[in-house]
């Protein structure tokens, strides 16, 4: 097994340098990067794309003429009107004065020492952003995960058990619906019920504690957070648990009517015996086989609505506001953290395979 664990991690350098690579390149040659949005306020063009659809004012016919005029002078369609001067030292604030080829380097050799530069528009560190952020993400994202798991497999198990009754009838109709429920529509609905004002205000509507949470006793600090994280977790639980559930039941219905089950029924072992004892270790495999995507997506893509909608200052925020504005050093840090984690997790459920199974050797593999 540790010769395996070393195979597996040695991978992961031609792994994450592939990742970085695809995405390096692609997200370069997109348009509106740092330097045409830096251009376009400067210009005061960043604030003209709703005139340019309600087609009002004479600011069309003006740029129009400067387009003509200076754009073909410049490779940025934001530099009109602006000395070349000026957009070399905005290109080299940013870094991308230098060909493409040498800062794809330049990236590399900082990442391999965990490097990741400064925020283009929030001057701080990217390591110092992503640790500020790192906890709520962290904190929603095992919340989240532990309630799903926790919920999932006793329900799927159960329902594997009595299917085809009411029960497995009336829980798969409440499952359909909850999975087809949007993760952010359901937590709108919860907000207005629960926090909004208009019906109930059980629960705060955004942030993480309270003001002066640092002042409370230890016993009101995590009621408080306890009290903040009831809405967004729920939320995320059942947008993530009717897959979960359903992959679950699946698994040990194929497992209960295969021979080794009959065989250890007509032995006399209880029914629990037989469930737990037996079938349980090979129906999980497959469940144990999403964990590491499931989590990925809890903690990183349904965290995003969440986080938005509930204000809470996590790595989905920050990887969607570096997005938008294009803050690369942010966008590249978000990818190279979930990239690493998740190939981190995989191989953790390899283990756990292992643990599950001990018939699974995985010495014998070629990886």
């Amino acid at each position: 097994m540790f010769a395996y664990v070393i195979r597996r991690l040695l991978l992961l350098i031609p792994t994450l340098l592939g990742i970085l690579t695809v995405n390096f390149f692609i997200i370069q040659v997109m348009p509106g990067g740092p330097v045409e949005q830096m251009l376009a306020r400067l210009a005061g063009n960043a604030s003209d794309a709703t005139e340019r659809f309600s087609g009002g004012g004479n600011n069309g016919e003006t740029l129009s003429n400067q387009s003509n005029n200076q754009s073909a002078n410049s490779k940025y369609r934001g530099a009109r009107g602006l000395s070349p001067e000026l957009i070399a030292e905005i290109e080299k604030m940013y870094g991308m004065d230098q060909p493409i080829h040498i800062r794809f380097g330049k990236m590399l050799k900082n990442y391999l020492v965990f490097d990741f530069g400064n925020s283009f528009y929030q001057d701080r560190k990217v390591i110092d952003l992503v640790l500020d952020k790192m906890p709520v993400s962290i904190s929603l994202g095992l919340w989240t995960t532990l309630l799903v798991y926790t919920i999932s497999i006793p329900l799927g198990i159960t329902k594997a058990v009595r299917d085809g009754s009411r029960f497995d009838s009336v829980t798969s109709t409440i499952i359909t619906v909850g999975y087809a429920i949007p993760v952010f529509l359901f937590a709108l609905l919860l907000i207005i019920i629960f926090a909004g004002g208009r019906y109930l205000t059980w629960f705060p509507l955004r942030g993480l504690v309270s003001e002066g949470w640092d002042d409370f006793s230890m016993w009101h600090q995590i009621i408080d957070y306890l009290w903040h994280m009831v809405l967004p977790i729920t939320a995320s639980v059942v947008a993530g648990f009717a897959t979960l559930t359903l992959l679950t039941k699946n698994s040990f219905i194929d497992q209960i009517g295969l021979q080794y089950v009959m065989t250890a029924r007509s032995k006399g072992l209880s029914e629990s015996r037989v469930l737990y004892g037996h079938v349980f270790r090979n129906a999980m495999l497959i469940v144990i086989a999403g964990f590491p995507s499931a989590f990925i997506s809890i903690l990183f893509t349904g965290a995003i609505f969440i986080e938005m909608l509930f204000s809470l200052d996590g790595l989905g925020l920050l990887g969607y506001q570096a997005a938008i504005s294009r803050d690369y050093p942010i966008m590249f840090a978000s990818l190279y953290f979930f990239s690493l984690l998740g190939l981190l997790i995989s191989i953790i459920s390899d283990l756990t395979y292992a643990l599950v199974d001990p018939r699974i050797d995985f010495e014998s593999r070629e990886v």
